[in-house]
Order: C-alpha cells, then structure tokens, then sequence
C-alpha cells in the first residue's frame, strides 16, 4: 500500500516500506533497543533482524484520514526500564516519521517480543 500526499503543486506518493524504514532507523537509535524482531512462522520463535531487514520489524497502516498506525516489535537489552523505552520509541518515531515524511502519526504501538540476556 501507498501512502499519499496531495497539496497544490500534485500528488505525492510513496511506499509504506519506505515509512517503515525511517520508523526503524529512528527505533534503533533509542537507548536500550537491541534491534527490531520478527516471528518465525515455520517455528513461532522471535528473530532479532539485520539492519538490512528493519522494516519487517514495522506495520505502517495508513487510515483514510492520511493519518499513520505504526506498530514497532522490538527486543530491548535485559535491565533496562520498559515503559521508559517503549515512551522514548513513541515520541522519537513520531518525531522522524511526522518530520520526514510530512504525515500525521496517529499510533506508535511497541510490542516487545523479547528480552536479550547476553
């Protein structure tokens, strides 16, 4: 699906892969994120992903009213304060995805998939 843009000059289009890319690129930068994680179907277990592979960590939905759901799964280093990263991820995605983009982020929803040890 594409995410659109109309002014006065035209339309501007672009891919929710594209999005989904600046709302990892903009997670991984927050402190206590190890990475973006994704689940196996053939197994059922979490893989933490490549920088390559970021955005198969991310689901943007665009709503009809040009606005933006994003959803982030992620794996977050063992000791670090939950609620404190997943509120840091909100606003830190919001602000590069709204700024870089041009479109209303209405959700930032995290799911965190697992807890590294190591």
């Amino acid at each position: 699906m594409q995410s659109k843009i109309k002014n006065e000059l035209g339309t501007i289009s672009m891919s929710n892969e594209v999005i989904a890319r600046i709302a990892g690129l903009s997670a991984m930068e927050c402190y206590g994120v190890v990475g973006m994680a994704a689940k196996s179907l053939r197994d059922g277990l979490v893989h933490l992903l490549k920088i390559e592979s970021l955005s198969k960590g991310v689901h943007v939905e665009t709503l009809e009213t040009d606005e933006l759901i994003i959803d982030l799964r992620i794996i977050v280093d063992y000791g670090t304060n939950l609620a404190a990263i997943a509120d840091t991820l909100q606003e830190n995605v919001r602000y590069a995805v709204e700024q870089a983009v041009g479109m209303t982020v209405r959700e930032v929803n995290i799911y965190i998939e697992a807890v590294r040890t190591e």
